[in-house]
């Protein structure tokens, strides 16, 4: 009985402890305490600082500990570890996180903490706290500054114990400058970057004329400014945005197409929406390939480091449209990526969903209140400087009668009461003279403290001035503005465009059938006529157009081209060596010089040995048609050999043997005649000799040639080429001595016209074209062609060339630097 009564007693006293709740209200009032903490303690930052609590918190509590630019890093753990023990009752990943992100400059238009340490990039996250360092960034004293002059109001920490900042007073508009993102409970912000030189003129702006318009603000801030540049495409999304505070526009990464080798064309990305990084472009690359999505890419290469910036080559395989390849690269991977704008912000502790303008508007009332607090703070000061300073100077005419009152009297308090009375002297007044040092009272403290009075009453009167005149306090407002947008502003990075332009047709599917007929791809570059050209300098293109390219022109007068020939994007070409060789090579791998009213300039060309593997010694000399109604191809050799090739005598082979040499012997020059063409030989003798092409029959690809000129003992042929009789031609010779190198000697120039030459028959010894003078034994260049002719040097440059001389065998005239060749 007795434990029945026991557990009796203690039932009925713990029924009186239970209280009956409705879940139903709990749930509704634990849940709005939940959001509440979310929405104003973590996830919204303030539209005055654009900084969220932790944030705000942690860059106060560096600015206290001295962490200034000027100083040593500190471990991110001690940061860390001060702001949770002192300000925020949270996490300490939470806090790393955020302090993370403040230094990160691919996520911050404009970084607050300068970070010393692995803090991450956009594909892998940041080293731990106790390997990283921080210090606050320059930009950060701007947020910071003037905080101990009363400018905003400070409010408890979580334990009452200490006090922080309620706001920070913000020089910079941190809001918009660096944006920000965050998730709370039924809302969310998401805030893009900005210029802080154009948010800053739009902000002065705005604090001249008040009632200014959203077109008049946008005038200054025409969009967002990414920290990793790159391009907006589509400015309606941005209008909507900073009219409503809602909007959506798209990113598309810096990308353009280059020569990445001799032979292959590559699209080079050097900037990448924001917070896009370049393993995840890779990753989808790859995906897009594997699933068919994406053609015509061969390799993806990343070549980011820390000197060069980011770097990612994508190559394009040949036959493929590099502009076609990046536009399907621009709909299916994070090339092209979309920001949805949402400014939630926290006003007045609300938060609200504001426009440009209101952003705009709240920090400039926050900065003006902050001018106002700062110099009503001064003025304070200032005032109350200048009342201890009126004191002294009391004192200090009768310094004598102060100490006596002072000696005389029996303890402190004593003292002050005498001396307010002796001198008419306010309590602090005489506080602050029986504190003063004696090497105060000499005579040249006594100037400085008249100095330091008349300093003081002019400040007070500027201070009353900007406090009692609110035109006054703007233009204040404005300069410091001014002042910061100078001194952290940054260029802008981000090219803003209205629209992406049309789009390509490299999204439209093909079918294998098609691919396999050899039909071009939508992707694939078109079958469009060119004309391949190869300069005197060796480099070789092809036109953009079917547009034949002017040989000479006064505007371009960079190189001369030795070869021109018709031929299409698609088609292939015969690249002819010294050694008799005539190697294949596809059109499409060849550089294309944009279109120019004047001769094109070949330096965006290749080297021709780069375009073929050749062999010791081995060089190329000409370049050939390898259409069937292309003319027959003329060839010349070193030791007088001529031989006109059967044009459809051609293998099928990548190269092959176009001329059967005898030792000794090179191919000189080669070029397409028809049969009313003349062939001009010149060799190293002085001698010219020229006959008509139809004298040369065709032969196969496996003969050996002919007989062209009859050379002399130790001569042989320094230019072979064909020309048209019936045009304007003038005959060029260069001479000089055997024994100089080649490229140190001048040497003399004469130019005469093709018709004092007679023509002679096939196999003959021709006749003079220039006297050597004194000191001259060899002719070192020669060249026949159609006037104009132009000469150059051994990288291009031009040289000129005398007039005319109609005399067949006379002699040159010195030449103003060595001449590398004539065209």
């Amino acid at each position: 009985m007795a434990r029945k009564t026991v557990s009796a007693e203690l039932d009925e006293d713990f029924t009186e402890n239970i209280v009956d709740i409705d879940v139903t209200a709990e749930m509704e009032s634990s849940f709005l305490e939940y959001a509440y903490s979310v929405i104003y303690a973590r996830a919204l930052p303030d539209a005055r600082d654009g900084l969220k609590p932790v944030q705000r918190r942690i860059l106060y509590m560096m600015s206290d500990m001295g962490l200034r630019p000027d100083r040593a890093h500190v471990k991110c753990s001690r940061v860390v570890g001060e702001v949770m023990g002192k300000l925020h009752p949270h996490g300490d990943s939470a806090i790393y996180d955020a302090l993370v992100r403040l230094a990160q400059p691919f996520a911050l238009r404009l970084p607050l903490v300068d970070g010393h340490g692995n803090f991450g990039s956009l594909d892998d996250g940041p080293a731990a706290p106790r390997y990283t360092e921080a210090r606050l960034a320059a930009a950060a004293m701007a947020m910071t500054a003037d905080l101990d002059e009363e400018t905003v109001n400070f409010v408890p920490n979580y334990d009452n114990k200490l006090e922080q900042p309620e706001v920070l007073p913000s020089a910079i508009p941190n809001l918009l400058v660096n944006g920000a993102s965050g998730i709370a409970v039924g809302m969310a912000t998401n805030l893009a970057p900005h210029n802080l030189v154009e948010v800053i003129a739009a902000a002065r702006h705005l604090l001249k004329h008040p009632d200014a318009s959203l077109e008049d603000l946008m005038r200054f801030v025409p969009g967002p400014d990414l920290p990793g540049g790159g391009r907006i495409v589509g400015l309606e999304g941005i209008r909507d945005a900073y009219r409503t505070g809602r909007g959506t526009f798209r990113t598309r990464a810096t990308a353009k197409v280059e020569n990445i080798t001799p032979r292959r064309k590559g699209i080079v990305v050097t900037e990448l929406p924001y917070m896009v990084g370049p393993e995840k472009v890779i990753e989808k690359i790859k995906d897009g390939v594997q699933s068919k999505k994406l053609t015509g890419i061969s390799a993806v290469t990343d070549l980011t480091d820390r000197k060069n910036g980011l770097k990612l080559v994508i190559e394009i395989k040949t036959g493929f449209n590099p502009d076609a390849v990046l536009e399907t690269l621009y709909k299916h991977t994070p090339l092209e990526d979309s920001f949805g704008i949402n400014n939630v912000a926290l006003v007045d502790g609300q938060p609200q969903t504001l426009g440009l303008k209101e952003m705009l508007r709240v920090w400039v009332d926050h900065r003006v209140d902050v001018v106002r607090r700062r110099s009503k703070y001064r003025l304070r000061k200032r005032e109350e400087r200048k009342h201890l300073v009126e004191g002294l100077l009391l004192a200090i005419v009768d310094i004598d009668e102060v100490i006596q009152v002072i000696r005389t009297s029996e303890d402190s308090e004593t003292a002050r009461t005498r001396l307010m009375q002796v001198f008419d002297l306010t309590t602090p007044q005489a506080e602050y003279i029986l504190e003063l040092r004696l090497r105060r009272l000499t005579k040249f403290s006594q100037i400085e403290l008249e100095k330091e009075n008349e300093q003081l009453a002019a400040e007070i009167a500027q201070l009353q001035e900007i406090l009692s005149n609110d035109t006054v306090l703007r233009a204040l407002v404005g300069k410091e503005m001014a002042d910061v947008a100078k001194t952290y502003g940054t260029p802008r990075r981000t090219v803003l465009l209205d629209s992406a332009g049309g789009e390509a047709a490299g999204s439209e599917a093909v079918s294998p059938s098609a691919r396999r007929k050899g039909a071009a791809t939508p992707l694939e570059i078109e079958d469009t006529p060119c004309w391949v050209m190869l300069s005197a300098t060796g480099l070789i293109a092809r036109s953009a157009d079917d547009s034949k390219p002017v040989i000479w022109d006064e505007r371009n007068t960079n190189d001369v081209l030795r070869n021109v020939i018709p031929a299409s994007g698609r088609a292939e070409i015969g690249l002819v060596t010294n050694q008799g060789r005539l190697v294949r090579a596809s059109v499409l791998e060849l550089p294309t010089l944009p279109p120019t009213q004047g001769a094109p300039s070949l330096s965006g060309g290749i080297e021709a040995s780069q375009l073929v593997e050749l062999g010791k010694d081995e060089r190329v000399v000409g370049i050939a048609s390898l259409t069937e109604d292309a003319p027959t191809l003329s060839i010349g050799t070193r030791q007088g050999v001529v031989k006109r090739v059967v044009q459809g005598d051609q293998s099928k082979a990548s190269e092959w043997e176009v001329i059967s040499l005898k030792p000794g012997d090179e191919v000189v020059a080669v070029t397409h005649v028809d049969d009313s063409d003349e062939l001009v030989f010149m060799t190293s003798d002085a001698s010219l000799l020229h006959f008509s092409a139809s004298n040369v029959r065709p032969q196969g690809r496996s003969a050996g040639g002919m007989s062209g000129i009859k050379l002399g003992a130790g001569a042989s042929v320094v230019f072979f080429g064909a020309l048209n009789p019936d045009e304007d031609c003038v005959v060029v010779t260069v001479a000089g001595s055997s024994t100089a190198l080649p490229g140190t000697e001048n040497g003399s120039v004469k130019v005469s016209p093709f018709d004092v030459f007679p023509a002679k028959g096939r196999a003959t010894g021709g006749v003079r074209a220039q006297r050597f003078l004194k000191g001259e034994d060899t002719l070192l260049l020669g060249w026949a062609g159609t006037a104009p002719a132009r000469a150059c040097g051994q990288l291009g440059a031009p040289i000129p060339l005398p007039e005319i001389d109609p005399r067949r065998d006379g002699s040159g005239t010195p030449a103003e630097k060595p001449i590398f060749a004539i065209g």
